[in-house]
């Protein structure tokens, strides 16, 4: 197909199918015309005849002596039927490869029939299909009728018929002579057409190459000028057109060098906006704010907003002033101030540029100031102030029997336990953020080993109506973890999963395979966490719920050691969410353990 692909190749397949149509159409106009001309020919010819045949029977009284003469006339191509009436009609002697036509054939043939009964001349061409075995009838045959009149004034008639296989015959000779002289055409045809369009297509040929050349960026090249006609002067401006496509190559490079070097080192997010507001150039950290918002909106290619509407309002409102203008937004739980100022052209606002700060850090860092002592004894105050509380109840006698004082006693114990804990978390977390943590691995088959832990929760799934499921996209995942540290993680995960899900909720493991690791998406339909909590879940003492405080709300610490214990494995821990339709944590473990594991 490579030649249909070239100049040559469809100036070839052009010249020869222009000839090809004209020679078969000439072919079949000559062919028709010479088989209409032979028919036409035998069909007058046969009327001749016949008319002599009627004649001769017309004028001689011995009917023995004309019909000697009129078989005298008739060839040895030809078969003749004279009918004088129902029961006296003769055939022409001699064999001439044809047998004699039934009369009741003719007769019974509408066309044929008009001769014996309105004495008109009638000539027909005849098909005979079904003819017999043994009759020597052509399938294709030419007849002709003549009206007769006897010397005794009785009408008659002449029938003669002849097979056309000789007229077939003679088109066939026809038909292989223009054939032939078609064939040679078309060889010629080619040899001319494949000369022609090579010596149009030879310097064409120098200029693709020359031009592949420049698109590798090869701008020195030169086509040679071979003629003084368009293809010479097509190959001047093409060199012509490489020398300055060089130089302004070469320019634009420069300034995209340098312009790609500034935004990419540029740690605000910068981006530029027409005047219509569509985005023309952006960089790497206004791409996350993009990508943020694109995840704010569910990733719905149809119905997604460009761009926040903040952003819209702040753009219109530089367009409109012409003057600088900032706001604030928060994207995924990250905080960024958007400074944006109108971009001149030589005589009006042309568009306008935003610089974008991620102000995320500055605020986690204010809000931990602030609730870093406030948590630390909020979690302590409610334990101490219960074991001040009911341990002086205990040395005041407040207690009437021994069971209140055993009651007493055992809520002294339960929150002394509680601040063990808690102390305990606390401990447990500075060790690993220290580094100190301490990883047993071992090669642990995925399904058996998660299917373990939902155990562990169906009971408290069904207590409130949750459904717990797994899901696996690859079953036979096998993975170097360290198993008590890992469902340490997932134990946490489902139980918070399980405690901000309504009854009739779902809960839903997802384990994939992703890269060369493994991905384990913690998934529910429960209320969400509100997107100003997002860049903090994973801090000391973090709750959702502000007004939680005892039972089984926890100490705060789960997902920060969760955190610890993932990234020890050197994977990684996300989490995405939207108020009142759920939240679903990710983590991701490499495949890769330690030597030996």
């Amino acid at each position: 197909m490579w030649l249909f692909r070239s100049v040559v190749g469809k100036l070839w397949f052009t010249i020869l199918l222009l000839v090809s149509c004209v020679l078969f159409i000439l072919s079949i106009l000559l062919i028709k015309f010479l088989e209409d001309y032979y028919v036409q020919e035998a069909e007058n010819d046969l009327t001749r005849l016949a008319t002599k045949v009627a004649e001769v029977m017309h004028d001689y009284r011995d009917e023995r002596l004309a019909r000697s003469i009129a078989w005298t006339l008739v060839d040895n191509r030809t078969k003749a039927v004279i009918v004088a009436d129902e029961s006296h009609y003769w055939y022409s002697p001699g064999d001439a490869g044809l047998d004699n036509m039934p009369l009741s054939s003719i007769r019974q043939d509408r066309d044929l029939r008009r001769v014996l009964t309105d004495g008109k001349t009638v000539k027909k061409r005849l098909y005979m299909p079904e003819r017999q075995p043994k009759e020597k009838l052509p399938r294709d045959m030419i007849m002709v009728g003549v009206p007769m009149s006897m010397p005794d004034g009785s009408r008659g008639a002449v029938f003669i018929y002849q097979s056309l296989e000789a007229i077939a015959d003679a088109t066939e000779r026809t038909k292989e002579l223009i054939f032939l002289a078609a064939f040679i055409a078309i060889v010629m045809t080619t040899f001319f057409a494949f000369f022609l369009s090579t010596r149009i297509t030879a310097p064409l040929r120098k200029m693709r190459q020359a031009a592949f050349e420049m698109a590798r960026g090869h701008f020195d090249m030169k086509v040679p000028i071979l003629t003084n006609d368009e293809i010479g002067g097509l190959a001047m401006a093409f060199n012509q057109m490489g020398r300055r496509l060089q130089f302004n190559i070469n320019a634009l490079n420069q300034e995209k060098e340098q312009l790609a070097s500034i935004l990419s080192s540029m740690a605000d997010g910068v981006i530029t906006f027409n005047r219509d507001g569509e985005i023309l150039i952006t960089n790497p950290p206004a791409e996350r704010f993009l990508q943020a918002w694109y995840f704010e909106q569910g990733n719905d290619a149809e119905a997604m907003a460009p761009l926040p509407p903040q952003v819209k309002e702040l753009f219109a409102r530089v367009v409109h002033e012409e003057k600088e203008q900032s706001t604030e937004v928060t994207l995924q739980g990250r905080t960024w101030v958007i400074l944006m100022t109108p971009l001149y052209g030589k005589t009006m606002v042309r568009g306008a540029v935003a610089v974008l700060r991620d102000m995320t850090e500055e605020r986690r860092l204010d809000k931990l100031r602030k609730d870093f002592i406030a948590n630390v004894s909020h979690e302590l105050r409610t334990p101490i102030a219960m074991l001040q509380g009911y341990s002086e109840a205990i040395i005041d006698d407040i207690a009437a029997s021994e069971e209140e004082k055993k009651e007493m006693a055992k809520v002294i114990y339960d929150e002394s336990l509680r601040m063990g804990r808690l102390v305990n978390d606390l401990l447990d977390l500075a060790r690993m953020e220290a580094g100190h943590i301490e990883l047993h691995y071992e090669r642990v088959q995925l399904v058996p080993y998660i299917e373990r832990i939902i155990r562990k929760f169906q009971g408290l799934a069904k207590e409130k109506q949750i459904e717990l499921t797994a899901e696996f996209r690859d079953r036979d995942i096998e993975i170097a973890l360290d198993p008590d540290r890992i469902e340490q993680v997932l134990t946490n995960l489902i139980d918070n999963a399980i405690r901000h899900t309504e009854s009739g909720g779902t809960v839903r493991l997802i384990i994939e395979p992703s890269g060369d690791g493994v991905t384990i998406h913690v998934q529910d339909s429960g209320s969400g966490i509100p997107e100003e909590d997002l860049p903090f879940v994973f801090e000391r003492f973090y709750k959702a719920d502000k007004a939680r405080t005892r039972g089984r709300s926890g100490t705060g610490l789960g997902l920060a050691i969760a955190k610890n214990i993932v990234e020890a494995h050197k994977g990684l821990i996300t989490v995405h969410s939207k108020r009142n339709e759920g939240t679903t944590f990710s983590f991701y473990l490499p495949a890769r353990g330690p030597k030996g594991a």
